[in-house]
Order: C-alpha cells, then structure tokens, then sequence
C-alpha cells in the first residue's frame, strides 16, 4: 500500500503546466474619486508650482501698489499725487509763478496758480492771484464769488484773533479790572513794580489795531466783491442775500435794505426769507422812528 502511494507521487500530472504560479499583475493605479480631486489641499498639491509664483506676484505687486513696508500709503499717495497734479494743471507752485511772471496776462494761469495756492492752505496769496485773474476774466462769476468767499473766510480769520487780543488785553491791560487803578497810590505803585506790563500792554494795541484795520479791508473787499456779482447777475437771490449779510455786518444799512428786498422778491419762500424780513425790519425801525421824531 505504500508502495502504491510512492507510485502515484512520482507520477507526473496532465496539468503540471497549468499548475504553476501565476504571474503576478501589476495593480492598477489608484484613481481619486472625482471629489476627492476638488479638495483644496489635492488641488494645492498638483498645482503647488502655479501656486507660489502667484503669491510672489500679490506680495510684489502689495509692495508696489500699497507700500508695504514702506511706510507710505502706496497707491493712495499715488492717486493723491495724481489728483493734485490735475487740479494744479500738473505743475509746481514754483513752475506756475514762473509761467504768470513771464505771461502775466495770461489768465488761465493766475487761475491755477489761486488753486494752487488755496491747496497749499496760502489764502492771502491765493487772493491776490485770484484779483489778478478776475481784472482778466472780469465776467467770470464763479471766480469773483470764489474770491468773495477767500475775503469773508479771512475776515473770520482776523476777527477771532482780535477777539483773543481783546480777551488777552482785558487780563493785563491797565484799564483791566483785574489790575489796580493806575490813579490809586497802589496802581501806580504796581505799575511803576511792573514796567512789563506796560510794554505789553503797547503791543497788544498795536496787534489790536493791525487785525481791526485788517478786518475792516477784507469785509470791504468782500462787499465789493457781492455787489459785482449782484450788478452782473441781478436776479441771483443768493448773490442778494450774501450782500445784504456783508453790508449789514459793515453798517451799509441803504445797502443792506436794497438787497434784502430785491432777495425776498426773488425768492420769497426761501428757509432764509424769514430771518431776512426780520434782518430788514431791524434795519428800517431807526430809520422809521427817526422820520417820526420830525
């Protein structure tokens, strides 16, 4: 019997070709699913190169365009610059008082050079360019109510400094109520203790007079001003109504009455046309109760 089971070991097989190992198959590939290629990071990884060149460009063009790390505002100073050059004509101050000295009648640069120099924050140059402009350009409406509003925003200007000189003065004048009587023996004491007071005292009446004359020119000026525009644009309520104003500031009460009449005519329901009736009635009741006294 064992005889049999060795026989049949040592006999070969029909199918000993078919019974050798297969080959083994290369796998195939992994695919991702299509959703797994939509994550970002899958995607960051396949296009990594793309990637970072394109965040190169941004910070570049951030330090270009923003001033980064600059320390300015990049492309807001930029368009400021540009602004400014277009408002200006694109020149200097230096470049355009130069052009008006070599063309002084040439109005369209005395015009740039006001602009200019009410950027610059000059207004009393900037008013003296604007006269020059405005004896070229005479009908130019615009410019001489511009120029108006330079002369009035000055006046403002010089009155609150003669109101701060009054205020300084009330504190260290010897008319002061803060100081003794200069007739008292104690004031003259004082005053003889303190000769600095009294050289202050001199300069705050000369700075006091320079704002006041200065304030009486400018609303002078101003006042002429409104009535070029009210002569040239008669039917111009607003042009009335700033004249009115101005000339009742400087005590032109037949000027100030004129004009408030012509702008309650012209623009009777105006917001404004209720203060103006009340401006005119205060203006005519002196010289109402005057003619009565007769």
């Amino acid at each position: 019997m064992a005889r049999g089971t060795q026989h049949r070991k040592r006999r070969p097989t029909a199918d000993a070709r078919v019974a050798q190992p297969a080959p083994v198959k290369k796998q195939p590939k992994v695919r991702h699913e299509r959703w797994e290629d939509e994550l970002f990071f899958s995607r960051l990884r396949a296009h990594a190169k793309w990637v970072f060149v394109f965040l190169a460009l941004v910070f570049g063009l951030g330090f270009v365009l923003f001033g980064v790390g600059s320390g300015s505002s990049g492309i807001t100073d930029a368009m400021q610059n540009l602004f400014q050059r277009s408002s200006s004509g694109g020149s200097s101050l230096s470049a355009l008082q130069n052009k008006v000295k070599k063309e002084p009648k040439n109005a369209q640069a005395w015009r740039e050079l006001a602009s200019k120099l009410e950027q610059d924050q000059k207004i009393d140059r900037a008013i003296v360019s604007l006269q020059r402009y405005t004896r070229l350009k005479p009908k130019d409406l615009g410019a001489i109510e511009e120029l108006a509003g330079l002369y009035t925003r000055r006046a403002s200007d010089y009155f609150t400094l003669y109101s701060g000189i009054r205020a300084e003065q009330d504190v260290v004048s010897t008319k002061s109520i803060f100081r003794p009587s200069v007739s008292s023996p104690f004031g003259k004491a004082f005053q003889q203790a303190n000769p600095t007071l009294t050289v202050v005292d001199a300069g705050l009446d000369q700075r006091l007079n320079n704002a006041l004359q200065r304030l009486g020119v400018l609303n002078g000026q101003a006042l002429d001003a409104y009535k070029r525009l009210v002569k040239q644009a008669p039917e111009n309520a607003t042009y009335q109504l700033q004249l009115a104003q101005v000339a009742q500031n400087l005590q032109d009460k037949k000027t100030a009455i004129t004009a408030y009449k012509a702008f309650l005519k012209l623009a009777p329901n105006d917001p404004l046309a209720t203060r103006a009736r009340q401006a005119l009635k205060d203006l005519s009741a002196p010289a109402t109760a005057a003619a009565a006294g007769k």
